[in-house]
């Protein structure tokens, strides 16, 4: 089967519907993983499980002239000085490394920078200034042979241009880049031409390539695209296309690289894969997927990759995992409703991997059940399930849902049998709670009630006796500090507009935008 995604046709297509075509895949059982992955295997084996039977999916390989193969298992991210895409690493479960002194009790206002405001008028509203869900930025301190390259470029740098770089895309329809320290412009903005949702990714073999999904058509055409930083131009699109599964091509995920290819789920419902090297950008294959008699899902997830398996979730509500050398299915978990929240990967004792989850509640109607799961991400087994009753929130010809858009945090130092998360209650309005698991049993060790509801993903900082404390925001513009070991608050102010975005640690600090038009760094300390 390797020979065959190596030699074939330019515009070949594989389908596959539930278990035809067995000669080139193996069913396994789950109860006899053991077998099937031995521990000293690097690869992750080229395997399906029975629990994708009752789905078909399509797999198109446009480029003969590169194997799909996973060419190297090295994540290059771990390895960055800074934090290049949505939680900073593979497995989207980064240590963002945040430190603090004692036991702190405020946060303060480093700086504040103002992004542009978009008031086109859409069908879909106007989207302003600011970052949205989930419009995490990014942080680089570049090494001394880029800030070179970029300073004898046509980078248009400002003069404000340091190594120590915040870049982000906005609802103001434009990427934009900080100078960390004094929060001033450090090169000028990128106009991409619709409104940025998610995490935009920098490429970290540091070749000058930044991934930038558009998440609103504002204008057409939209989708993908991928920015030159040496050149300031945009270098490739990939836009709209009707053979999608569903037509709604926005791409909120956050791009992530794997050896020499870089993968890009979308709304549409289909995943790229793109083989790139220091100059090209080439869609290398596609594939796109559905329950046998339903519509394609879209993914608003970003992927969360161990080894050669990448893990998606879709507003259907499945879990997918995926053979990134050839893009079949392993397996699929069905979660219930809309899994917008990226998949977090965990590996204990360098053999054992896990994957956690959460849903919304969306396709249930008015009320229904949230679920937030613990996976064996090698064969898609539930270990725990935690649901309990959600609602929607209506509001004239609105309604906001229920569950978790919250990707999940796990626990470090004091808390490391912890995992955290916000949930949206909307009990008796627009209220939520932070959530502190145990990652063991999935019991709820506690819940601190919020003044509203989060989409923010929270952040955590340790201190010199490896004590654990967290920080989040909600979006009604309050910003928490909690005691992750016990659930306090230990601060808790109204700063800004709707902080729906994912903050970026960098020390004691942690940059992150709000739906206004601001973008803040904040500092973690003591009164």
């Amino acid at each position: 089967m390797k020979k065959l995604f190596a030699l074939t046709a330019c515009a070949f297509c594989f389908s596959c519907q539930g278990q035809t075509q067995q000669q080139e895949q193996t069913l396994a059982n789950q109860d006899t993983l053991e077998t099937v992955i031995p521990q000293f295997v690097s690869q992750l084996p080229d395997t399906q499980f029975v629990s994708i039977e009752n789905f078909e999916y399509q797999i198109k390989i446009l480029d003969s002239l590169h194997s799909g193969e996973i060419d190297t298992l090295t994540s290059f991210l771990e390895n960055a000085d800074g934090f290049l895409t949505f939680r900073g690493n593979a497995l989207r479960n980064a240590d963002f490394g945040g430190k603090v002194s004692g036991k702190p009790d405020t946060v303060v206002i480093d700086w504040s920078f103002s992004t542009d405001v978009d008031n086109t008028d859409t069908k879909y509203g106007r989207w302003g200034g600011g970052t949205g869900w989930t419009g995490q930025p990014l942080y680089i301190n570049w090494p001394d042979t880029m800030v070179e390259k970029f300073k004898n470029s046509k980078a248009q740098l400002t003069e404000d241009f340091s190594s120590k770089e915040i870049i982000f895309g906005s609802l103001a329809s434009k990427v934009y880049f900080l100078n960390f320290e004094t929060g001033k412009k450090s090169r000028q903005p990128f106009e991409v031409n619709n409104p940025i949702k998610g995490t935009v990714s920098l490429d970290p073999l540091f070749n000058g390539k930044l991934y930038v999904g558009q998440g609103v058509p504002a204008r057409l055409p939209y989708g993908q695209i991928t920015l030159d930083l040496y050149s300031h131009t945009v270098k490739n699109t990939k836009m709209a296309e009707e053979s999608a599964w569903r037509g709604w091509h926005a791409s909120d995920s956050s791009p992530i690289r794997v050896g020499s290819f870089v993968f890009r789920p979308s709304e549409n419902g289909t995943i790229y894969k793109y083989w790139v090297n220091d100059t090209i950008e080439i869609l290398h294959s596609q594939m796109k997927y559905r329950k046998k008699g339903f519509g394609g899902p879209g993914m608003e997830s970003s992927m969360a990759v161990y080894k050669n398996y990448g893990y998606v979730a879709d507003n259907h509500g499945y879990i997918v995992c995926i053979n990134l050398n050839n893009l079949k299915p392993v397996w699929i978990y069905d979660n219930h409703d809309d899994s917008d929240a990226t998949p977090v990967i965990e590996v204990e004792n360098d053999s054992v991997v896990y994957l956690y989850s959460g849903c919304e509640m969306d396709r249930q109607g008015d009320n229904g059940k949230s679920h937030f799961v613990k996976l064996n991400a090698l064969n898609g087994e539930k270990i725990w399930d935690y649901s309990e009753d959600a609602k929607k929130f209506k509001t004239g010809n609105k309604h906001f849902d229920g569950g978790y858009y919250s990707t999940s945090l796990l626990g470090r130092g004091n808390c490391d049998s912890l995992l955290f998360v916000n949930y949206v209650a909307n009990e008796n309005g627009q209220n939520g709670y932070f959530y502190a698991f145990n990652k063991k049993d999935g019991s709820l060790k506690y819940k601190t009630k919020l003044k509203c509801y989060s989409w923010s993903s929270p952040v955590g900082f340790l201190n010199e006796d490896n004590e654990f404390y967290i920080l989040t925001g909600d979006t009604r513009g309050n910003i928490y500090l909690f005691d992750g070991s016990t659930g306090e608050t230990l601060f808790v102010r109204s700063i800004g507009a709707n902080f729906e975005s994912s903050p970026v640690v960098v020390g004691d600090c942690a940059v992150v935008g709000s739906r206004g038009n601001k973008i803040y760094k904040l500092r973690v300390t003591k009164k």
